[in-house]
């Protein structure tokens, strides 16, 4: 496990400004199952532009990427790991349950705060997630700034 400490970006619809910190709305995600929290951000702004494809579309209203910082976190380095880098989604299609599941429920029983973990369509840039985003291991001090998603990127990360 190590710590880390360092700025960390997510993007956001504008009308979730309300609450730029809050943990993920779905209910499962790639290390989070039903009833678990999960906040997702990357390691850089082109990082979170990479994270979101998959899930932006031409119609969809007004996004921000807003720039948050974490302190002292205790992470899980999955980073390289191809493990942790499948599409859990097709995967979770069929069998109704993720791999990636075992891997965060692993760390979350170690007492980690989450996982630092690779990309799939970008292995150099880095997404992080933490377990418990209590603001003693997470704060904002940057505003936010318009994202403008590049639609002709490949939807293939997360």
């Amino acid at each position: 496990m190590l710590e880390f400490s360092g700025p960390v970006w997510r993007i956001l619809f504008l009308t979730q400004l309300d609450a730029p910190l809050a943990p993920a709305r779905a209910p499962e995600g790639r290390f989070h199952n039903s009833g678990q929290t999960a906040l997702y951000a990357s390691l850089s702004a082109e990082g979170a532009g990479v994270a979101i494809r998959r899930y932006v579309s031409a119609g969809d209203p007004p996004r921000v990427l807003v720039q948050a910082n974490v302190t002292g976190a205790k992470l899980v380095d999955l980073r390289g790991q191809s493990d942790a880098s499948v599409i859990w989604q097709d995967i979770h299609a069929k069998q109704g349950t993720s791999p990636t599941w075992r891997l965060s429920d692993h760390a979350r029983s170690t007492g980690a705060d989450g996982l630092l973990y690779s990309s799939r369509s970008r292995p150099e840039l880095s997404h992080i997630v933490l377990f418990d985003p209590s603001p003693s291991v997470i704060g904002m001090d940057e505003p936010p700034t318009d994202w403008t998603p590049h639609y002709a990127q490949p939807l293939l990360d997360r």
